[in-house]
């Protein structure tokens, strides 16, 4: 049985390790509520009938269901190039380098195998996805050659990859070709039909690679020795800065994003059509409204030490091994459900998205069930990713586990 003091409690809460855990808690955060994104994706039957953020069609609660979890995606890679400095700060510029190409290339082999099939349940592997896991990598990849660059000239890099990119959202490739591919891995998502697959591009990586570089500059706030003062005033004017331009710009309607606001039938319409910035790829806009509150978050997370906290520091240390786990449980608990109201093992096998399955229509349970399957599915996978966290501190010497 894992107890609370070995499994939560294997890092200290004093100097260095504080700081760090901020990072780690928030990151916990976002996972829990990533699983929700994910068990609306299954569960919720609305979410086989329209896009939750149609604005025709949603109300508050079922868009605000979706919209929160819009922080996931550029927390985690945000974060993750700041932990990439902070190993960079114990292993050095070159050996970094060397683990960022070898992670990133061990991650887009994991998206096209492993999370490709828990996502889809197809042997075939007749749709491949290009999704979070693969800008992730392709972040990392960029970071390994980025991280030689004087620290300057990585931030200039990637305030220009977020706040530029939306000025390319009037140029498409046509067709097909490779050229079309290329334009598509970096900026416009869509999808392709090969022989013997169809390739849906939906995280062009230009942003995402902006994303990422931010994140690394953020870690100099975070390394050993690093003034506290400092960092927590400079975390919250970002965070609020960040926010205060987004309000600005939205309301303008000049710049940042592919849709522009409009008035609605009643104000919370018009609020939701506010809020409803675009994520493939993430717009200027949707960025600031998402990292904004991230750094406010970071910026007063330090003195959470509360048992919750530590249970999400733990859960925000092994992100990826959560990440496959929660995959595969929330499409299991699926194919049960869905054998249990009628349908067949077929229908949750997939080779489109999946609520884009014409099967599926009609299948489904309220969004209070799918809450309480979502809580269901993030207690269940606690004392697994407790046991790895203890695990992977007690078996440092094991090289592989850096990989997932």
């Amino acid at each position: 049985m894992i107890t609370r003091s070995a499994s939560v409690a294997a890092v200290p809460l004093t100097g260095r390790a504080s700081r760090i855990e901020s990072i780690d808690l928030l990151r916990g955060l976002v996972m829990i509520l990533m699983a929700l994104d994910h068990v609306r994706d299954y569960f919720h039957a609305d979410a086989f009938l329209y896009n939750p953020v149609d604005i025709s069609k949603t109300d508050g609660v079922v868009f605000f269901t979706r919209w929160i979890t819009h922080f996931c995606a550029p927390v985690f890679v945000f974060l993750a190039g700041t932990s990439a400095f902070l190993v960079g700060s114990r292993r050095g510029k070159r050996e970094l380098s060397a683990f960022l190409l070898k992670r990133g290339l061990w991650l887009i082999v994991l998206e096209v195998t492993v999370i490709n099939f828990a996502w889809l349940f197809n042997i075939h592997f007749q749709l491949i996805l290009c999704t979070v896991i693969w800008a992730l990598a392709i972040g990392m990849i960029s970071l390994a050659a980025f991280i030689h660059l004087p620290l300057r000239a990585i931030i200039a890099a990637g305030i220009l990859l977020i706040v530029g990119h939306n000025a390319l959202d009037a140029v498409h490739v046509a067709g097909e070709g490779a050229d079309a591919v290329g334009w598509a891995l970096l900026h416009e998502a869509r999808g392709f039909a090969f022989p013997a697959f169809f390739l849906y591009i939906g995280y062009p990586v230009i942003p995402w690679i902006g994303i990422m570089l931010l994140g690394y500059a953020l870690g100099t706030q975070f390394q050993a020795g690093a003034d506290a003062d400092k960092r927590h005033r400079l975390l919250a004017t970002a965070g609020i800065a960040a926010i205060v331009l987004f309000v600005v710009l939205r309301w303008t309607n000049v710049y940042g994003d592919p849709v522009p606001w409009t008035t609605q039938a009643d104000g919370l319409h018009t609020f939701l059509s506010f809020m409803n910035v675009a994520k493939y790829p993430p717009s200027l806009l949707y960025i600031l409204a998402t990292l904004g509150p991230a750094m406010l978050f970071l910026a007063f997370a330090e003195k959470y030490k509360g048992r919750i906290a530590q249970y999400m520091i733990a859960l925000g240390r092994v992100p990826m091994f959560y990440y496959i786990l929660h995959l595969y449980l929330i499409h299991l608990l699926a194919v049960a459900a869905a054998l249990a109201t009628g349908y067949d093992f077929s229908d949750m096998t997939f080779t489109t998205w999946v609520t884009d399955s014409p099967n599926l229509k009609g299948y489904g349970f309220s969004l209070g069930v799918t809450y309480l399957v979502w809580i269901g599915v993030v207690l269940a996978l606690f004392p697994l990713c407790l046991w790895y966290d203890r695990y992977k501190s007690t078996h440092k010497d094991q090289w592989w586990l850096s990989y997932l």
